[in-house]
């Protein structure tokens, strides 16, 4: 029997993104609560490095689970996550950029234009 996340947090965002994901007939936010919907085992993790790779000045990046703090950012970037590391948040921060739970960014881009998903 397949069981969903039991996180009431995990619950109420996962039905935020299918919500908005129709609403906007947005891709992303779908395969983000997909993501999320998955078992805790195959929860994301990305580094800063990966993300200082893949991504350019400006650009705002989602990751449907954890930002670590291997590696350092060398431009501005808005990342939005369902969580961070302390030592990750502090990095982002010193580089110029904001971080921002999910929910956050699902209401500023309900369309989710111009985002670049991390898994």
């Amino acid at each position: 029997m397949k069981r969903g996340p039991e996180s009431k947090r995990t619950l109420e965002l996962v039905n935020l993104l299918r919500k908005k994901a129709v609403e906007n007939k947005s891709s992303i936010w779908k395969k983000v609560a997909e993501r999320l919907s998955a078992p805790a085992r195959g929860k994301t993790e990305v580094n800063l490095y990966t993300v200082d790779k893949h991504s350019k000045e400006g650009s705002t990046v989602v990751v449907p689970g954890k930002v670590l703090a291997n590696g350092s950012l060398g431009h501005k970037v808005t990342i939005a996550a369902f969580s961070f590391s302390a030592s990750a948040a502090e990095k982002i921060r010193k580089a110029g950029g904001n971080c921002l739970p999910l929910e956050r960014i699902v209401e500023k881009n309900p369309a989710g234009k111009g985002i670049i998903l991390m898994e």
